[in-house]
């Protein structure tokens, strides 16, 4: 839970566990007993138009009958051609009442055991609670386009953008690519010849309809520019 009357400036886990789920392209389910299937080309359904989760009270089965073991697999790799793309793994497991088809024509249920998202920062378990109490963010399915349109279109603004990290990044760095944008803000990565780090620029305001982001990159922008103007006077 958020403390009272606080700002968030990043998503919790809960929140970009929904938005993998949401945003994610292919997923690998992996039954008791069974090779792992790979399904793909999620697109308009994402992986929940696929998987239907419930809490177990829900999901008990009025005919008999064993529970299958299942684990669904996602990986969320970066848009952008940035060194170590992988950013976050999310698995959640769970039980069946029938084995996985690929050929269903509806949603299969799964009966819900837990989430586990994992990143550099480490694990987080979810629960579904957590899950059903948590809005999806609105850039989540936009965000991989609004990444590549400003690599690719206005890639002389992403550098600029490092005036507004605080501490200032040290010197060295060979090249600094957008890996991350959410509600809350914008992720860079900063690769130097034999490392790399990240620098996270939260918007002024949280993004609540996906036709706000891109006044919050402009505003981010702005600041940018004055700062850079600023270190011009000073110099």
């Amino acid at each position: 839970m958020r403390p009272f009357n606080s700002r968030a400036t990043r998503p919790t886990s809960a929140e970009r566990v929904l938005s993998v789920l949401t945003a994610a392209h292919s997923m690998t389910v992996v039954s008791d007993g069974l090779h792992p299937i790979e399904v793909h080309r999620l697109d308009g359904t994402a992986a929940m138009g696929h998987i239907h989760l419930h809490e177990p009270s829900e999901a008990v089965s009025t005919t008999p009958g064993p529970r299958i073991p299942v684990r669904l697999e996602f990986t969320d790799i970066a848009p952008t051609p940035v060194r170590d793309r992988m950013r976050a793994r999310v698995t959640v497991t769970g039980l069946l009442s029938a084995p996985y088809s690929t050929e269903a024509t509806e949603s299969t249920c799964m009966e819900f055991g837990q989430a586990v998202f994992e990143d550099h920062g480490g694990r987080a378990f979810v629960t579904l609670d957590a899950l059903l109490e948590t809005d999806p963010d609105p850039i989540a399915t936009n965000e991989a386009a609004m990444l590549t349109h400003l690599m690719d279109e206005h890639s002389e603004l992403v550098p600029l953008l490092l005036r507004l990290a605080q501490p200032q990044p040290d010197k060295g760095v060979v090249r600094v690519l957008p890996l991350a944008m959410d509600r809350y803000g914008v992720t860079l990565r900063l690769e130097y010849p034999g490392a790399h780090r990240d620098v996270r620029l939260p918007f002024p305001k949280t993004v609540a309809h996906l036709d706000q982001a891109g006044p919050q990159i402009h505003a981010l922008l702005s600041a940018a520019r004055r700062a850079s103007h600023r270190n011009q006077l000073l110099a």
